[in-house]
């Protein structure tokens, strides 16, 4: 399986993709923003994709509907802090297919993760 971490901060990255590689998902690509997910989307199609919200360049509404776009059947999950209802629900209206509250909880990253993929 080929994840795709999306977020503009190089720990909170760092963090998903050691929980991921930790749990047996070898293949994580990492990129800073939506227009760099976008980019990587078109090149590697990787199976899921952890989208942060806020990031410079696109930002991740954008980036999800552009994915979409390109694949509707994208799986999408969308990482926000807590206090973004609106923007999560937002997010979901574009395509995503689950929303993860930072800080996150590795069980329950994984378990939304093996959901979507099964």
């Amino acid at each position: 399986m080929k994840i795709l971490v999306v977020d503009d901060a190089n720990l909170a990255r760092a963090m998903l993709k050691k929980v991921l590689e930790d749990n047996g998902y070898k293949e994580v690509l990492e990129a800073a923003n939506g227009l760099e997910a976008i980019d990587f989307y078109q090149e590697h199609h990787p199976d899921l994709v952890t989208m942060d919200i806020t990031m410079p360049e696109m930002d991740g509404i954008t980036a999800i509907k552009k994915i979409i776009e390109i694949d509707p059947n994208a799986n999408i999950i969308v990482c926000s802090a807590l206090g973004q209802k609106d923007v999560v629900m937002e997010a979901i209206s574009a395509g995503a297919k689950h929303f993860l509250v930072k800080p996150f909880e590795s069980d329950k990253v994984l378990r939304i993760i093996k959901a979507l993929l099964s």
